[in-house]
């Protein structure tokens, strides 16, 4: 199944950078890359978050969303992380894409022009229509939380 996404590059960004693309056949998720206007990058120190900027704003067609999520070799060799993982950008959302880019590693990271730094899963979606209810229909687990149902 394909589905389009129209993007737009904000004004001042640099239009060199890549849009989002599948690096394999096989990827469910595209990579996207960090679009700074002065082209410079960004040091995030140790246990700090800073938000980054794409420099692409994007069409998302009714009933589907676009989820942001880490790429796993960044997250495995240096800490990097996404602080709303996963992330969503809706389908009426058109300003300006940025990720929230968390560094859980014990050193400073450097995002740098360029680099990918998350990827890009579009699904489809679908809207409950919540009621209220006195009662709801019971369970095996019931009302049993976290770790409630076991630890293996």
């Amino acid at each position: 199944m394909s589905v389009t996404i129209k993007v737009a590059r904000d004004a001042g960004f640099d239009a060199d950078i890549a849009l989002p693309f599948y690096e394999t056949d096989g990827a469910a998720g595209a990579d996207i890359r960090a679009n700074f206007a002065d082209g410079l990058s960004v040091v995030i120190p140790s246990g700090g978050r800073a938000l980054i900027p794409t420099g692409l704003r994007f069409e998302i067609p009714q009933g589907f969303e676009v989820q942001v999520r880490p790429r796993s070799g960044l997250a495995l060799k240096n800490g990097i992380t996404l602080v709303n993982s996963p992330g969503t950008i809706d389908s009426d959302y058109r300003g300006p894409v940025g990720l929230i880019v968390l560094n859980t590693d014990a050193d400073p990271f450097e995002i740098v022009h360029g680099m990918r730094i998350a990827q890009l899963i579009v699904a489809p979606v679908v809207q409950a229509e919540f009621t209220q209810e006195d009662t709801l229909d019971d369970t095996l687990r019931g009302t049993g939380g976290f770790g409630s149902t076991g630890a293996t």
